[in-house]
């Protein structure tokens, strides 16, 4: 019954489901149309939001596309593949690799989510590589499925945000928050680790259960995911040029510049490990192991192939928040109008779990942390102050979220399927079933904290 079910997630998913930029224009007009009626908007005001919005993601989208590039070319050094290759080698059947993939990327993801995106599905491939009758599309998604942890671990955007002191804190949320809500609130709230952890072994149970049998498996040829020798063409470094090409000192010095200034960010001066200080760790990194300059600029260059959908499809989710988040002659948005429909139903006890699926629905819309903060933190926390609702359940609960449908939102999955070399609807009928399993755990967890 279970792999009829999963059969006809996968058949749906196949059928319907578009290219993820096909998927992103038809959100873009699903969001113009909603809120000319819903938000009294007209047809110009919603293009000016729609057109001032579209490049507000491209420092983001730079940051997304290098940690494509640089995790990739990083996991491209031999000490790293040769690592991977063992512990790749540590399963004995399809269940138990599918099982080790989902731990380990749920772990790392929520460890921080662009380490944990990158190295679960580099994870992933290398198994494929190495064992025969695994299904490599349930790979795939079995390590892209432990990102849904990550807005409730430790780079969790809008529970650093909360607790982070000044000004801004105050001004986003209306003048709720007057001080900061301590991590020990959100991420290491008792209630959000058990949360956490029961996701973390479901996925792993439903994933293992979910692999086809023998007949239904569609692996791949370990030939295709082989990659071309990541070493320089050898020179005999007579010129100038080449020497310096060549000179593993010249790398050295830059990366001993790189984890100088990494190490007086974190420990120094108390900085947080963000995405910033992922890709310098991993730009470094990969400097430092690929040996020389040349090695790591041709390691660099094959890598940077698969952040194409990233720099096609972020301005245009870029523009989507633009529409979500704008404000006409109306005074109202489009965001507020879900948030506030939320609001309108809720009592002390679901509140909590209708924050939730309202952040889960704008999450289709607004695929980012920061996005959700503009939109719902100026209305959700005074509402639930003035229910008597904890702001640490109320920012955990957007957090989940804004996590939850990532595993139908082929945005997120951008960096994965690159690697991968797969499209979103090879891997989203899988990610259906986690979104079902996990969505009734975080539902429960949810009414439970607010008990």
């Amino acid at each position: 019954m279970f792999q009829k079910i999963i059969n006809g997630c996968v058949r749906v998913v196949q059928r319907w489901l578009p290219e993820p930029f096909i998927f992103a224009i038809i959100l873009t007009f699903v969001a113009a149309i909603l809120a000319m009626p819903i938000c009294h908007q007209t047809p110009i005001e919603v293009v000016e939001h729609w057109g001032g919005g579209v490049w507000n993601l491209l420092a983001f989208a730079m940051q997304m596309a290098l940690v494509l590039v640089c995790g990739s070319a990083l996991a491209a050094a031999p000490i790293i593949k040769r690592g991977i290759s063992a512990l790749a080698s540590l399963p004995k059947n399809p269940a138990g690799a599918i099982a080790l993939v989902t731990g380990i990327s749920a772990i790392a993801c929520w460890l921080n989510w662009g380490f944990g995106l990158i190295v679960g599905v580099i994870f992933a491939k290398e198994i494929a590589r190495k064992m025969s009758g695994v299904d490599y599309r349930l790979l795939i998604a079995s390590a892209y499925s432990g990102f849904v942890v990550w807005h409730a671990g430790l780079s969790g955007s809008i529970p650093l945000t909360m607790a982070t002191p000044g000004e801004a804190l105050s001004k986003a949320t209306n003048g709720i928050l007057t001080s900061p809500v301590a991590i020990t609130e959100t991420i290491f709230d008792y209630h959000n680790l058990v949360i956490c952890v029961i996701v973390v072994m479901a996925l792993v149970v439903v994933n293992s259960l979910m692999h086809p049998k023998a007949d239904k498996v569609i692996a791949i040829n370990p030939a295709l995911l082989d990659e071309e020798s990541d070493a320089p063409v050898q020179t005999k470094g007579n010129t100038p040029a080449e020497k310096l090409e060549n000179s593993r000192v010249l790398g050295w010095l830059l990366a001993i510049l790189g984890f100088s200034y990494l190490t007086i960010h974190l420990f120094v001066r108390g900085g947080s490990f963000d995405l910033g200080s992922v890709i310098m760790l991993f730009l470094f990194l990969g400097l430092v192991l690929h040996g020389t300059p040349l090695a790591y600029v041709r390691a660099f260059g094959k890598a940077a192939t698969g952040a194409a959908g990233i720099i096609l499809q972020f301005p245009f989710y870029a523009g989507i928040m633009g529409i979500i988040t704008g404000i006409g002659e109306s005074g109202i948005c489009f965001g507020t109008v879900i948030s506030n429909a939320c609001i309108s139903i809720s009592t002390p006890t679901t509140y909590p779990l209708l924050t939730f699926l309202c952040a889960a629905l704008l999450n289709l819309f607004v695929p980012s942390g920061g996005g959700h903060w503009a939109i719902q933190a100026p209305i959700m926390f005074a509402a639930g102050a003035n229910l008597g609702v904890d702001h640490g359940l109320t920012g955990t609960a957007i957090a989940w979220g804004d996590a939850w449908t990532n595993l139908i939102q082929p945005f997120w999955a951008l960096p994965a399927l690159a690697i991968a070399k797969l499209n979103a609807k090879d891997i989203m009928g899988f990610c259906l079933i986690d979104l079902i399993v996990t969505g009734l755990i975080i539902c429960g967890g949810l009414l439970w904290w607010a008990m």
